[in-house]
């Protein structure tokens, strides 16, 4: 008797809980007809539209995706947990870009902080400058095969000041200056790593001004663990005029190595923790992603703000796996990390390539 009435307990608990669950999961249906776990993210499929057909060349991994996406960085790690370092990912580089675009650090994003002006001020549904700039970067990043679907959270207010001066990593820091500046802004080093991952789909503009546009891997619109392999493979020649601040020997013609990557795939700190995203996709994405959100909310009161990470469209997936380029093989590899088994890995047939520019650069 006491267990048919243990048994029914259970059965009545059960039950509770499973409508529970159903009515945290449950969806709305927005005017568009597409659905969302918040009424008030329908007013953002509108604004993702917008994005793609008028930022995004029709939802293409481009220079305006690439160059979103360091933008979000570029806007939110101007931010201290200590305090004194600016309001974090509150879009203050896009309403105060006269003031941030001078920093040095910030050299090449006034391109991207052009294009996106126009767009952020005609929107279909008007957003905050922190919301717009952090959903313009998922949604250009989801363009990218490979990548994450990216958290967005909605409702950062206006942001009130330009964030400060030397909040932005170079190409030619430290390693320890770069990690002190990821600790700042509360940041472990395999977090920092892990944002890293950002470089398999970036380009440098500045660095050598000669040669806008130019890789720091070969497979630039795809968002895989190339960049972790190459980063490594021993270098011999520069892609532009010689040698340039903040940049170091590339294997591949048309390819630049940042001095920064290089040293931090070097650096007992991190290396291991550098190979360990070669060619392992779900680990490289997962802790990217995991980066991301804490990024893209620095400085907000995440209580206050809304989870519409549903109305970002969902990337494609990548192939894989990633292959050594044209006439390399691991003897090539600068191996900083002996405690981790370096992966096998084909190479791809044919003679070396040349990297081409990133288009629209």
């Amino acid at each position: 008797m006491a267990f048919a009435r243990l048994s029914a307990i259970v059965a009545i608990a059960l039950g509770a809980s499973q409508l529970v669950n159903a009515a945290l999961t449950r969806r709305v249906t927005c005017s568009t007809g597409q659905t969302t776990t918040n009424a008030a993210c329908c007013a953002l499929f509108p604004v993702v539209d917008f994005l793609q057909a008028n930022l995004f060349d029709g939802g293409v991994c481009g220079e305006e995706a690439h160059s979103a996406l360091r933008l979000s960085f570029h806007d939110a790690i101007g931010f201290s947990i200590h305090g004194g370092k600016g309001g974090g990912a509150d879009g203050s580089i896009l309403i105060f870009n006269s003031t941030e675009l001078a920093f040095h650090a910030n050299g090449g994003i006034d391109d991207i902080t052009a294009r996106q002006f126009p767009v952020f001020q005609t929107l279909p549904t008007p957003l905050s400058a922190g919301d717009f700039v952090h959903l313009a970067a998922a949604v250009g990043t989801a363009n990218c095969p490979g990548a994450p679907r990216l958290q967005f959270m909605l409702g950062r207010p206006p942001p009130v000041a330009p964030a400060p001066d030397l909040t932005v990593p170079e190409p030619t820091d430290t390693v320890t200056s770069i990690l002190a500046r990821f600790a700042d802004a509360g940041f472990s080093p395999s977090e920092a790593v892990a944002l890293l991952a950002s470089h398999t789909i970036a380009a440098a503009d500045v660095v050598d001004p000669t040669i806008p546009g130019t890789p720091f891997d070969s497979t630039v619109g795809t968002f895989d663990s190339q960049v972790f392999l190459e980063v490594l493979l021993k270098g011999t020649s520069f892609p532009g005029n010689g040698s340039q601040a903040g940049e170091v020997l590339s294997p591949l013609a048309g390819e630049m190595r940042l001095q920064s990557d290089f040293r931090i795939s070097q650096d007992a700190r991190t290396a291991c923790l550098w190979q360990a995203n070669i060619n392992n996709e779900a680990h490289m994405t997962s802790a990217f992603k995991a980066a991301m959100a804490k990024l893209q909310v620095l400085g907000q009161n995440t209580r206050k703000l809304i989870d519409c990470s549903d109305v970002v469209p969902v990337p494609q997936s990548f192939a894989g796996p990633i292959k050594f380029p044209a006439s390399f093989s691991k003897k090539d590899v600068q191996i900083a990390c002996p405690e981790l088994p370096f992966p096998s890995l084909a190479t791809v047939a044919g003679p070396a390539p040349t990297v081409a520019p990133v288009p629209g650069s």
